[in-house]
């Protein structure tokens, strides 16, 4: 069964933090699809109005401008609401090396404001963003959960504050809160622009353009590239995993491994090109390689990715020709 099937309560409201980024916009768009109640909350610092436009109007929608490190306004964006999906949060390891205090203001402190906003407004599930960051300079492969090794950057250290909090918060205030591993997600709406973009957005928009795209590090780390589907399908899902599934953290990825070289190539190769990368120092924080165990994920929510990387790759180089 696809997430397109899943079933929830008639007159849900869901609340999207964050929902006008890569990630929170295509959750909106599959929940209005599937006739939820949606708010989205975003003060568009990373997200853009534009993911959300054709939803604004649909009287089902609702847009909230506002900043979830706002008590008040958390407060007041989950009364009556079911579901939270909180994505909002700033991303990018080597920015928070940059900037560690914004992000223990808006990564740590804005999802404590919403974790405490959704127990006091009752709100029946909590479901958020962490990331595969969190097992730093673990070498374990594949990942699993209660494998983490020493934390790599502010980014995973917010990430794994957020876990802290979900835990306590379901086994002090009984909040049924889910954190979602995310493993190198990309897809439609994914930003390629300015210093801090993710790989495959970026590779792209400069071989579309005519650029010669720069490779940090020999090419040779891997990812568990996770197509932006399987992530909606992880967070639906997590909406309706029982309360005995609550307090944890799961890896959600596709399960794979791929070489960042290979994935140069395969992009090269769809478009019809051939462009020498140029090859630029590693970055500083990132983690050498990458693959999720998504065991417990699979057993605990009943997630199971539909799209492997090869299906994410071809749908994602289709939509960035029609939109770049």
């Amino acid at each position: 069964m696809s997430y397109q099937d899943l079933t929830f309560p008639e007159n849900s409201i869901f609340l999207v933090t964050g929902g006008a980024g890569f990630i929170g916009s295509n959750l909106c768009e599959a929940l209005l699809a599937k006739g939820m109640q949606v708010r989205c909350l975003d003060n568009l610092s990373t997200g853009h109005r534009e993911n959300i436009e054709p939803f604004l109007a649909d009287p089902k929608f609702t847009f909230i401008e506002d900043d979830i490190r706002d008590m008040d306004v958390c407060l007041k964006a989950t009364e009556g609401v079911r579901f939270v999906l909180h994505q909002a949060a700033w991303g990018s390891v080597p920015r928070s090396i940059e900037m560690p205090l914004l992000y223990e203001e808006i990564n740590i402190r804005g999802t404590l404001n919403m974790m405490e906003a959704a127990r006091q407004n009752g709100v029946h599930k909590f479901v958020y963003a962490s990331s595969s960051s969190v097992y730093g300079d673990s070498t374990e492969l594949p990942k699993k959960e209660g494998g983490e090794g020493n934390l790599l950057s502010p980014y995973a250290l917010t990430k794994r504050a957020d876990e802290e909090y979900g835990r306590l918060y379901f086994k002090l205030y009984h909040l049924n809160t889910y954190g979602l591993r995310y493993f190198n997600v990309f897809g439609r709406r994914q930003d390629p622009n300015g210093a801090y973009a993710a790989v495959i957005p970026k590779f792209l928009k400069q071989l579309l353009g005519g650029e010669r795209p720069t490779i940090n590090g020999d090419g040779r780390q891997s990812r568990d590239f996770t197509y932006i589907d399987n992530v909606i399908e992880a967070n639906l899902r997590a909406c309706l995993a029982p309360a005995s599934a609550a307090g944890e953290a799961y890896n959600i990825g596709a399960g794979g491994r791929e070489y960042l070289i290979d994935v140069y190539n395969d992009l090269c190769e769809a478009l019809d090109l051939t462009v020498e990368p140029i090859y630029g120092p590693p970055r500083a924080g990132d983690i050498r390689d990458s693959n999720a165990d998504i065991s417990k994920a699979r057993e605990m929510l009943s997630y199971d990715p539909s799209y492997d990387f090869r299906a994410g790759i071809r749908l994602a180089i289709d939509w960035y020709k029609e939109n770049l």
